[in-house]
């Protein structure tokens, strides 16, 4: 069953053009030139009950417009879109109740308030019974491991401590679909992967549909089956995350430190993006070479003081991604 449709969708905003110098930034004030910028230009998809999709791109690329549409605080230009069997731009009220979101950027809860105020408060905005709030909350709290941050000031807590709030605070309602803007970003390894989890266990009892934005490669990895990109308002790519990985994300950096004076780095497969006496980063094209073989080959002098192994950024593989379309690789 499909929860959202998109067919031909566009958003185009007016904006007043700056001109430079004294002359032409008065004569603007008093003639203003506008222009025409599209941010969404014609796009159509699906997305299945239950999927998680990724919805990615660079900054600028119209992720953030097109999900607005589809929550119903921006209105398209043209086009149509279906939310739940819900028009967003008519059947907002209705549709909120449905659905959940987390922007990173914008908080849901109070800043100087512990989160239970702000979660009683949700609960009276979605009229959520008191029973089941209240056994949906101790549900939450078990399930994210916020106990002990319930009455602590939310000013007060870590990043990785709010955004689990945050994403508990969008399911006390329970929605059909949760929005989810870049719900990683800043948090450590452990806190990343904590998150992760949590999402995943929330898709696979409650089916709810995740659509996730996020520069992180791991999240989309780790936690997606489908990934669609975006750049200037057009979708680049639909693929599943099985041949996306196989395709794109086939490569890794190797960044390693030694004790003595290092030879440069010479294997098939493997580039060297900065190296000196005593460092090396490293660009690995795991169809080429492993990663196993790679760390042998540098490690067999006993010289190895220490190493680390990171996804390339996402901006990185997406620009590959508009090499390989560009140039028609499959």
């Amino acid at each position: 069953m499909r929860c959202i449709e998109v067919k031909d969708l566009t958003k185009t905003f007016t904006t007043k053009v700056k001109q430079e110098g004294f002359k032409q930034s008065l004569k603007s004030m008093i003639k203003p030139e506008y222009a025409t910028v599209e941010a969404v230009s014609n796009i159509s998809f699906t997305v299945d009950e239950g999927e998680i999709m990724a919805f990615i791109g660079p900054n600028g690329a119209g992720k953030s417009t097109t999900i607005k549409m589809l929550t119903g605080i921006l209105h398209p230009t043209d086009g149509s879109i279906s939310v739940l069997g819900l028009d967003p731009a008519k059947k907002r009220r209705q549709l909120a109740a449905q659905i959940g979101t987390v922007f990173g950027q914008k908080s849901q809860l109070w800043f100087h308030l512990p989160p239970t105020d702000s979660f009683r408060l949700l609960a009276d905005i979605y009229e959520v019974p008191k029973d089941e709030y209240t056994s949906r909350l101790n549900y939450l709290v078990e399930m994210f491991d916020i106990g002990d941050l319930l009455k602590t000031p939310v000013r007060k807590l870590s990043l990785g401590q709010r955004v689990r709030c945050e994403i508990a605070a969008s399911l006390l309602h329970q929605p059909k679909i949760l929005f989810l803007d870049e719900p990683t970003i800043g948090l450590d390894v452990v806190v990343k992967q904590k998150i992760r989890e949590l999402i995943l266990h929330i898709n696979k009892e409650y089916n709810t549909t995740i659509f996730l934005t996020s520069h992180d490669a791991g999240d989309i990895e780790k936690i997606c089956k489908r990934a669609m990109i975006i750049d200037h308002g057009k979708i680049v790519l639909d693929e599943s995350v099985k041949k996306l990985k196989y395709d794109y994300l086939n490569m890794k950096i190797i960044s390693a430190r030694f004790f003595e004076k290092q030879k440069p780095v010479s294997m098939d497969g493997v580039k060297i993006i900065k190296s000196t006496d005593y460092a090396a980063s490293l660009h690995v094209d795991t169809e080429k070479v492993s990663i196993n073989e790679v760390i042998s080959m540098i490690s067999k002098d006993g010289n190895l003081a220490d190493i680390t192994i990171n996804d390339p950024p996402m901006e990185e593989i997406i620009l590959d991604i508009f090499k390989k379309t560009a140039a028609g690789a499959p």
